[in-house]
């Protein structure tokens, strides 16, 4: 089994860039109103929240039900990099880039992490395996 998270997002633009730019995916796929973005065996789908139907009874997501909602509520993005070394480039990056919301540093379960955040204002946090 794989993952594949679906963001919805107001600028695709700018998500793209950021999850290109500052985190080092490539686009996997991209079609109108849709972008498929990878690193490794993370894979992203990004897609407008205009693109969305507007109104919805069902238990799928509207423009209506993220009107004015703060994206990801409840959920917290986690990526893995392969070790220590390669935190610490990935770190280095975000923070030349101004992303980064938390600065690196060691837990009390023995890991270390940094936290950024997306320009929808998604919560990732990246550690080591």
């Amino acid at each position: 089994m794989r993952l594949r998270m679906e963001l919805f997002v107001d600028d695709l633009e700018a998500s793209v860039a950021f999850y290109v730019q500052a985190l080092g995916f490539v686009v996997e796929r991209r079609s109108p109103g849709y972008v498929s973005v990878r690193r490794g065996d993370v894979v992203l789908g990004l897609g407008p929240v205009s693109g969305l139907p507007e109104l919805g009874d069902g238990p799928g997501f509207s423009q209506e039900r993220l009107a004015g909602r703060v994206r990801g509520l409840g959920v917290e993005i986690v990526f893995e990099a392969r070790d220590r070394a390669e935190l610490r480039l990935l770190y280095e990056h975000c923070t030349n880039a101004q992303v980064v919301v938390e600065e690196l540093r060691e837990r009390p379960w023995g890991l270390a992490d940094f936290r950024v955040g997306d320009p929808d204002g998604y919560y990732i946090r990246i550690t080591h395996t």
